[in-house]
């Protein structure tokens, strides 16, 4: 399930005609054959083409204080046109300019007019065409100077699937849903510490097509609502605090009821106030609960994204190529969790214990079927996320798990509903009183606790930038954690401090063998994934639902160190006063 962020690239609307005359359907297929015609004399002929197109009825709104500040209705058709040339063992893609010359997206005709549809669909295949033969020929040019490893095919073959299915569409009462926003928003209105805030919905009601020329021809429904809170506050020091939480749902039919998300924007809003008057925190080594939600959110970046294997792209002669490895490449056959862990991804599961799982998915963005994946069986690691695009010997085969647009003319890969399952726990409580027992052994004055991370992240992009460089400066590794925003000092009665102002320092997919108990309690973790650092919100041009569902996890040592920032001075002027305002 890949859609744009419509925050950066708006998606369409499909007119509900007939399914069985689908006008759509029809046009995208009629071009796809006339397209299998292409060719350049003396140039390599295209052995691929696929068309993809989202087809949205797209609505969105936000607030602030009680005030609504955008609401949009509009119809949008995103189309992106794939053509390889040369041959499934070699083809334009997988250099580090595969996608120059061409930006794949393209807006198709609102309407259902068969010839305009046609005529745009002829252009962005006529543009995809030429920039894959530039493509290809530069590659070969950079390979007669460039080392690389043994050859792999640049692309697998997969059966072609074929299912139309229905695609469903509600009626989205959009005042409605302009006055929850506007509700909803006014929570912070009670909160006068608090001096930014933004409530935001969006509703993305899609059909998803995907034709080529190996015989894939799929409809389907790809949906997706969500509600977005953000917030941030100053301390008396002046340091910035912030806390944010989305709410996504596969329809907006199925989002929690206005009274939940009243009570949890009440507690985001809470915890705000809290961390402005807790003290700033302090470099700390020693054991480490993670509650369930913190842990899920950290099994979502230090194994999950290490389980997203991709390709290192052909460089230019004499420069690196814009690539991080994942730290578990070539360790399938190694322990990398506690052998009481296994882990499962399965995009074919809707709910567990009751709850909707928003990394649900029949069909990933190459038209493979997706099933579940073990990954990791008793602490050894079995299996990657992988797409088309072959990554090492032993693993050149999709897995149906290409979900996000990616780099060097490649699909991304990433997980459906990522279950983290350990076969020895203990209750939450028995977990504390351990962490309390291992810090007295130990002679630490306290343990700490994490109740949450900035993940997906709130952060601005300068700020983003400043914990970049400086997790790189102390060796943390390629891969980034998020910093905590809700951390506990735990004191030897069960006493919870909240502190501000650390980061995780040092955690890699090597941390996740320091793990020595795990709770049998479990968190849903259901997120808005993308390929930005942090998954931050707003910072890529593509997101798809995921889901991490996890026990809370007791490390035996980590570091947390204190951030080291220039604070912000405090505006000279105090806020005008918010009771008086509702």
């Amino acid at each position: 399930m890949r859609l744009l962020a419509l925050a950066l690239a708006a998606l369409s609307a499909l007119p509900l005609a007939a399914q069985q005359d689908d006008v759509v359907l029809r046009a995208l297929g009629d071009e796809l054959n006339r397209s299998k015609l292409l060719r350049i004399a003396s140039l390599d002929p295209p052995y691929f083409i696929e068309y993809s197109l989202e087809d949205a009825d797209v609505f969105d709104a936000s607030a602030t204080l009680g005030g609504l500040l955008t609401s949009t209705h509009r119809p949008l058709r995103a189309f992106d046109a794939t053509v390889r040339v040369g041959s499934y063992q070699f083809d334009n893609t997988n250099y580090v300019f595969s996608s120059l010359g061409h930006g794949s997206i393209a807006t198709l005709p609102v309407e259902n007019s068969y010839p305009a549809i046609r005529q745009t669909v002829w252009l962005n295949t006529d543009a995809a065409f030429k920039s894959a033969e530039e493509a290809i020929a530069r590659k070969r040019a950079a390979l007669k100077n460039v080392n690389m490893p043994e050859a792999l095919p640049d692309f697998s073959k997969v059966t072609p699937a074929q299912e139309l299915m229905s695609v469903p569409r509600h009626a989205i009462d959009t005042n409605a849903w302009n006055d929850r926003i506007v509700r909803l928003s006014r929570v912070f209105l009670s909160h006068p510490r608090i001096v930014s805030s933004l409530v935001s919905f969006e509703s993305i009601q899609s059909a998803s097509y995907l034709i080529n020329t190996e015989g894939t021809k799929l409809r389907q429904p790809n949906d997706l609502a969500y509600i977005t809170v953000r917030a941030w506050a100053q301390a008396p020091d002046g340091m910035m605090v912030r806390d944010s939480e989305v709410f996504p749902a596969l329809e907006f039919t199925a989002l929690p009821a206005e009274s939940d998300l009243q009570a949890a924007i009440e507690r985001l809003a809470s915890n705000l106030d809290q961390l402005t008057q807790a003290p700033r925190g302090e470099d700390y080594s020693g054991p480490v609960l993670l509650e369930p939600l913190a842990s899920a959110q950290l099994f979502a970046q230090v194994l999950g994204n290490n389980l997203k294997l991709t390709r290192k792209p052909v460089p230019q002669p004499g420069r690196p190529a814009p690539y991080i490895p994942s730290e578990l490449e070539g360790r399938v056959g190694s322990r990398i969790l506690p052998e009481s862990f296994d882990v499962v991804d399965d995009p074919t599961q809707a709910l567990w214990q009751g709850q909707p799982l928003a990394g649900t998915y029949t069909y990933d963005d190459q038209g493979v079927k997706a099933g579940p994946l073990t990954l990791v069986d008793h602490g050894v690691l079995k299996n990657f996320l992988l797409t088309r695009t072959p990554v090492l010997k032993g693993f050149e085969t999709s897995n149906g798990r290409a979900r996000l647009h990616g780099n060097f003319g490649a699909a991304a890969p990433d997980y459906g509903n990522l279950f983290i399952h350990s076969s020895q726990t203990v209750s939450a409580s028995d977990l504390k009183q351990r962490l309390i027992q291992l810090c007295k052994e130990r002679n630490k004055p306290y343990g700490m606790l994490i109740r949450q991370l900035d993940f997906p992240s709130s952060a601005s992009l300068d700020e983003l930038r400043r914990l970049a460089a400086a997790m790189q400066q102390d060796g943390s590794g390629s891969h980034f954690v998020s910093p905590p925003i809700l951390a506990y000092r735990v004191y030897p009665d069960g006493r919870e401090e909240l502190v501000r102002g650390l980061r995780l320092s040092g955690v890699s997919a090597r941390s996740l063998k320091d793990i020595l108990a795990a709770s049998s309690e479990n968190a849903v973790f259901n997120f808005l994934d993308n390929t930005a650092p942090f998954a931050l919100i707003g910072g890529a041009d593509y997101i798809t639902a995921a889901t991490v569902v996890a026990p809370g996890v007791l490390f035996d040592e980590m570091d947390l160190e204190a951030s080291q920032d220039e604070l912000p001075k405090l505006p000279i002027v105090p806020p005008p006063p918010l009771e008086a305002a509702k």
